[in-house]
């Protein structure tokens, strides 16, 4: 499983011009679930992703996690974060998993950061959508829970 988790001051995802999931200020995960993957990994993730210290305290140092500042995390599914861009020109996705793995793991997450008590928005599995960010910092991190255990 891997993630792209950005520090933003707002953030919101629109399908077909609908928009589907908004946060203010808090965290933007960009989600894939690999072919192995399992809750182990999403556990994992989320107590990582709800723990990580991004935020910045009084002194203005990264301190503080997303439910320190009482943020919301929007959660976006995006299985092209396994996309393998060594031969060719045209991307593979052999490593990502299986649609109804990915679906299941995907509302897994969302619904462990919910019952962490942290507000979520989220996109549309398999939907083809615009997802808008005001980065804040910016502040970018990039995590594979495969290469952590």
């Amino acid at each position: 499983m891997r993630i792209v988790l950005q520090r933003v001051l707002e953030a919101r995802v629109e399908v077909e011009g609908t928009v589907t999931g908004a946060i203010d200020r808090g965290l933007l995960v960009l989600l894939a679930v690999g072919a192995g993957d399992s809750e182990k990994d999403v556990d994992y993730l989320v107590a990582k992703t709800l723990g990580l210290r991004i935020f910045p305290d009084n002194d203005g140092k990264m301190n503080l996690c997303v439910q320190d500042i009482h943020g919301g995390v929007l959660v976006v599914s995006q299985f092209t974060l396994y996309g393998d861009l060594r031969k060719g020109r045209r991307p593979s996705f052999e490593r990502a998993a299986p649609p109804e793995l990915a679906r299941r793991l995907y509302d897994y997450f969302v619904s462990q950061v919910k019952t962490a008590g942290v507000p979520v928005g989220t996109g549309i599995f398999q939907a083809d959508m615009k997802v808008h960010l005001i980065n804040d910092g910016p502040v970018t991190f990039v995590y594979d829970a495969a290469k952590s255990f």
